[in-house]
């Protein structure tokens, strides 16, 4: 359900229009007064911002946060205002721009070894604090990212979601020629296809959804496994050992979230070799904790990204036109409700949904 409020707005020229969740699957546009730029921020006239399955949850109240909340943590648009002391300090006004929606304290054990994508006080924009769901934003500098200058703004909110999948790949230590398999052909799954193969990977893919299969092998994976039961098949078991020589993929990358997929990844994995589980999930997983000591497998977690964003908007950039299949849907911000609904439909066949402002796209 959404509604139109109109609350009082002090003086000043500008207004921001904000979509605010407040309440399960309930969002409002309210007019609230445009950001002014403090020392060390940018006002952001947003562009385009996609929707994950986190911003599912959230719009369902089936998420870790309070509502009422402005969602949208994959954002980008154009610096409108910055305060006068910042200028010529590295951003200017009409710079486009990606948001990195992440902050950390700096001063945990996480933070303390450099791993501040697993910050004990973690922040992150739309998820636990006002997002990008607003057509104007006052961001820290220090969480903007310019973006090269082919790479389209409508198509920009991908690099945060590149920057975790590139994570997850990293926690794995993939290296050029080595076999890996990835778990599930999401978005996830999918970009990290694409990051592997840059590398210079061959890279399988498993996924119950044969369109999913069919993007991730536009995207570069050498071999879809279709998942019809128990995965793998005789058939794809014989398949994978002789593409390993019988020594299993060294490295896996769950992108399922999934307790069973995770337990069939440290049946497979080479001995020494690496599982990273970038799903998520509540449930229990259960697996024999013989195979983890005897192979002496690297069970591995990833979260968010370690300051990526660079990296991502390069491989976003050479890879445009085939990422860009990654989104299949786009709405207007004041379309939401279809927006989300479409999301949390299966039968709609969604990859991402970019939602597009006012005039920008």
């Amino acid at each position: 359900m959404t509604t139109t409020i109109q609350t009082p707005v002090p003086t000043r020229q500008l207004t921001a229009e904000a979509a605010v969740t407040t309440a399960q699957r309930t969002i409002e546009y309210r007019q609230l007064p445009a950001p002014v730029p403090a020392p060390g921020t940018a006002v952001i006239r947003m562009n385009t911002v996609t929707l994950c399955g986190t911003d599912a949850h959230i719009w369902d109240d089936d998420y870790a946060t309070e509502l009422p909340i402005i969602q949208g943590h994959e954002a980008a648009g154009t610096i409108v205002e910055l305060d006068p002391t910042d200028a010529g300090q590295g951003f200017s006004v009409g710079d486009r721009v990606v948001i990195c929606p992440m902050f950390y304290c700096g001063t945990c054990h996480a933070c303390s070894v450099g791993r501040v994508n697993a910050c004990r006080e973690m922040s992150v924009y739309g998820c636990y604090e006002d997002g990008s769901l607003v057509s104007r934003q006052a961001v820290p500098l220090a969480n903007l990212h310019r973006l090269p200058g082919g790479l389209p703004v409508d198509l920009a909110p991908l690099v945060e979601p590149i920057s975790i999948a590139m994570q997850a790949c990293q926690r794995g230590r993939p290296v050029a020629g080595e076999k890996v398999l990835v778990n599930g052909a999401g978005p996830i799954g999918v970009l990290a296809v694409t990051y592997l193969k840059d590398l210079g990977c061959e890279v399988a893919v498993a996924d119950m959804n044969q369109a999913r299969l069919e993007l991730a092998a536009a995207c570069g994976a050498d071999r879809p496994f279709l998942v019809a039961g128990a995965f793998p098949a005789a058939d794809q078991a014989d398949e994978l050992a002789a593409w390993t020589d019988g020594n299993g993929p060294s490295l896996i990358i769950d992108a399922t979230g999934a307790p069973v997929s995770v337990a069939t990844a440290i049946d497979l994995v080479a001995t020494a070799g690496r599982v990273v589980c970038v799903g998520i999930s509540d449930r229990q997983l259960s697996f024999d904790m013989r195979k983890l000591a005897t192979k002496e497998i690297d069970l591995l977690g990833s979260r968010n990204s370690e300051n990526l964003f660079d990296q991502s908007a390069d491989l976003l950039n050479r890879y445009q036109q085939t990422l860009r299949q990654l989104i299949t849907h786009r709405f207007a911000f004041h379309d939401l409700d279809r927006a989300f609904t479409t999301l949390i439909d299966p039968a709609a066949g969604v990859g991402k949904i970019a939602i597009d402002f006012p005039g920008e796209n």
